[in-house]
């Protein structure tokens, strides 16, 4: 790999890659529940424009970083998971390459996009323009939701469309457990930036970047963390009661919850439990998603 292929690789922060995969094959297994047969063409080409939104959204957000100073004051971050990929402070890449990288990563999801609207039809194009749309909107002005306290629930919004959008894909239809599903796995999504704004609360404060965190106060977010996972796991349970599913079902959304509550006072603690805290958070997320992913199979 050559220096340059690597810095823009690690610019689009790679380690949260799994946030891209899962809500599409939470989405594709509840969609294949429905009893529509596998279409893997379009499953294909949702993880790849997914991929390139979410690496977009990420380089875009240390290009917004970078204008606002929160990334170049942060000395309390916790590497590789908080304060950005660093690839601007570190003179890896410069503020114009990483505004342009982040350009042609969403454009390459939105011509994967264009692809499935050709063949799907227009209803997929509204996913697109929401999600490309809060991939700009949570970082630039004159938005910025993710100053604005607002950032936390785009991130949901973001993360739990490509679950229904799946969902259609390949039922054609949007079926009330899909839905929760896709709520669900934006709750996940939305309790790791929590998690992962604790460390840079100093920084964004700094900065003017109003993070739900920063509003609230850092000792409001191990409350707020856990009310998200709750409610993370509720909607679990809801969709178990209403697929009809085994009395073991209810065992996965109990054990989140047990997880989440160790996690939270981890949060308020030094280096080393703030990113233990990180990783408990990013476990939900996947093992919660393989689940939801194989409860749908089954």
């Amino acid at each position: 790999m050559s220096p340059l292929i690597r810095r823009l690789f690690l610019a689009t922060r790679p380690m949260f890659f799994p946030a891209s995969a899962v809500p599409v094959a939470v989405g594709t297994a509840w969609g294949l529940r429905d009893g529509a047969p596998l279409s893997p063409v379009p499953l294909l080409l949702a993880l790849v424009g997914m991929a390139c939104l979410h690496a977009g959204a990420n380089v875009i957000n240390d290009v917004g970083d970078a204008l606002n100073g929160s990334d170049r004051l942060n000395t309390d971050r916790i590497p590789p998971f908080t304060g950005g990929s660093r690839v601007i402070q570190d003179g890896l890449l410069g503020l114009r390459a990483m505004a342009l990288w982040g350009c042609v990563l969403l454009l390459a999801g939105a011509a994967v996009g264009g692809s499935l609207v050709a063949s799907k039809g227009l209803t997929i194009l509204v996913f697109g323009l929401v999600g490309g749309g809060l991939a700009l909107a949570y970082s630039l002005p004159p938005f910025s939701l993710a100053s604005r306290g607002l950032g936390e629930a785009a991130v949901a919004l973001g993360f739990g469309l490509p679950v229904a959008a799946s969902a259609w894909l390949q039922s054609g239809t949007f079926s009330l457990v899909a839905i929760l599903a896709a709520a669900t796995v934006g709750c996940w999504t939305a309790a790791i930036l929590i998690c992962n704004e604790v460390p840079d609360i100093k920084a964004d404060e700094a900065a003017g970047k109003r993070t739900l965190v920063v509003r609230m106060g850092a000792k409001s977010a191990p409350s707020i963390y856990v009310a998200v996972q709750a409610l993370a796991s509720a909607l679990m349970l809801a969709q178990g009661w209403l697929s009809e599913m085994p009395p073991w079902a209810t065992v996965p959304p109990l054990l989140t919850v047990l997880a989440a509550l160790a996690a939270a006072p981890l949060m308020m603690g030094g280096r080393g439990s703030q990113l233990a805290a990180i990783r408990v958070t990013l476990a939900i997320h996947l093992l919660g998603g393989i689940w939801l992913t194989a409860a749908a199979l089954v």
